[in-house]
């Protein structure tokens, strides 16, 4: 099993940033992907970001340039930041993880939601 734990949620204004964290722990497998979702209400759950376990990154277009994902793979870490924030980007913020083994994934995980709100 791994846990995931998000943090830095929190109610920011237009324009403004915030970095959120993950911190996972567990059975974590040599090979692995680490990403960020969010879900605004009434809409699914959409990927913004994902790093692999070999530092390879990817971008959903809707974030490019504005989303900066990182990782620590001696922490366990993946962080999150986000500058220029929109409305728009209103919506609960969720850490997931894919552990791989053989090019397939042996497990799917995702943390609790971390809330952020973009609002004057």
């Amino acid at each position: 099993q791994v846990q995931l734990v998000e943090s830095g949620g929190d109610l920011v204004q237009p324009g403004g940033s915030l970095r959120l964290s993950c911190a996972a722990s567990g059975s974590i497998l040599s090979s692995y992907i680490m990403g960020w979702y969010r879900q605004a209400p009434g809409k699914q759950r959409e990927l913004l970001a994902h790093i692999r376990d070999d530092g390879t990154i990817t971008y959903v277009d809707s974030v490019k340039g504005r989303f900066t994902i990182s990782g620590d793979n001696a922490k366990s870490t993946m962080s999150l930041q986000m500058n220029s924030l929109k409305p728009e980007d209103t919506a609960v913020y969720y850490c997931n993880l894919l552990n791989l083994s053989g090019g397939h994934v042996q497990g799917v995980y995702w943390g609790q939601g971390t809330q952020v709100t973009v609002s004057s």
